[in-house]
């Protein structure tokens, strides 16, 4: 009875020291919604995809607890085609503050957009 005793505790602890490492980003459901979007442009799908954005942006619950990296350099780049040139351009400059090592990269984005809108 002893030894049943023991190794049900035993087993009991084991379990409890297995926990579930924790991601260093959430990505919600990103992978889904950019799928989506990609097999058929509709207005839906773009809307859902952009409140998925905004929601990475707005309620990170990573390790990090910052923005995944290239979430706002997408974002950014999808409210410049709408035409929102002010804020994609801003989220654009956000990617690159929160990961230096996109900044050759997004500059030529952002010189491109800039040389077209003027």
């Amino acid at each position: 009875m002893k030894k049943l005793f023991a190794l049900g505790l035993f087993c009991l602890l084991l379990a409890s020291c297995v926990t579930t490492p924790k991601s260093l980003y959430t990505w919600g459901n990103y992978q889904e919604r950019t799928y989506a979007y990609i097999k058929n442009e509709t207005d839906k799908n773009l809307d859902d995809l952009m409140n998925t954005y905004q929601t990475l942006i707005d309620k990170q619950k990573g390790l990090r607890k910052t923005i995944p990296p290239g979430i706002c350099a997408d974002y950014g780049y999808l409210l410049y085609k709408q035409g929102k040139t002010k804020e994609g351009l801003a989220l654009l400059n956000k990617e690159i503050a929160l990961y230096p090592e996109s900044t050759v990269l997004i500059s030529r984005i952002i010189k491109k957009i800039q040389n077209e809108n003027e």
